[in-house]
């Protein structure tokens, strides 16, 4: 099925719930490094989701609700997300497609308040999902 080819500056948008932390998302911006364009953008390919980074974001958890903060990234695409004709310099271009695996890293855990004093946050790293949203309008790949 063919769905919209991202392209350079298209955005990632994180859903906030990460397992059982809730993370105060902003979008990141994927940078495409394909050889060809579309509206002089370069074309976002295989490889080009670790682009995207979104460092200070903050979280919760139910039991720690002084706030952390970490990094989003996307873990891995969906399926869908990848094309499997269209290419550009040999590699695939990447697709609007449906959900990608994101991740969340703890840079600073969140904290518990305890009578002995604050009790960071143990889990380094929250799994969670998101979508693509592109500017392009136009061009599909398969």
């Amino acid at each position: 099925m063919s769905d919209y080819v991202l392209i350079d500056g298209d955005k990632a948008m994180f859903n906030p719930t990460f397992g059982a932390a809730t993370v105060v998302v902003q979008p990141g911006t994927i940078t495409g490094s394909g050889p060809a364009t579309l509206n002089d953008k370069k074309l976002c390919i295989d490889g080009d989701e670790k682009s995207v980074s979104v460092k200070g974001c903050s979280y919760v958890t139910a039991s720690h609700p002084i706030p952390g903060t970490g990094t989003l990234e996307i873990a891995s695409l969906a399926g869908d997300q990848k094309a499997t004709k269209t290419s550009t310099g040999n590699t695939k271009v990447l697709l609007l497609g449906s959900t990608f695996t994101a991740s969340f890293s703890v840079q600073s855990p969140a904290q518990q308040p305890t009578a002995g004093g604050p009790v960071p946050d143990a889990s380094p790293k929250y799994s969670g999902t998101g979508k693509f949203v592109t500017t392009n309008a136009k061009f599909k790949g398969a």
